[in-house]
């Protein structure tokens, strides 16, 4: 389980929990959550992301990346999550307790 805040990731399950609730995530979900929260307090660029959660191989452009930062971002918000992802123009994205300054 990886957590950070009330945020906790079941690594086996892709099961997303807070003190407020849970949700199950899709695979590319699960998996860009996890990059961030292995990598927190680093702000990831978009081509990191796409490395780390599509893979080298992958035809997936920038665009997936911005549209899986909002699904996250909406699960975060569905479960009551006292983690945010932050996002810092030509840095990347990283996660960060709400409240919390830069």
């Amino acid at each position: 389980v990886l957590s950070f805040g009330d945020l906790e990731l079941d690594r086996g399950g892709s099961l997303l929990s807070s003190v407020s609730g849970s949700v199950t995530l899709t695979r590319l979900e699960y998996r860009m959550l996890e990059a961030l929260m292995l990598n927190r307090g680093i702000y990831l660029s978009t081509e990191e992301l796409l490395v780390k959660v599509w893979g080298y191989e992958s035809d997936a452009e920038s665009g997936a990346v911005w549209v899986y930062i909002s699904y996250v971002r909406k699960r975060l918000a569905a479960i009551g999550a006292d983690i945010e992802i932050r996002a810092k123009r030509s840095v990347g994205y990283t996660l960060a307790k709400i409240g919390d300054a830069d």
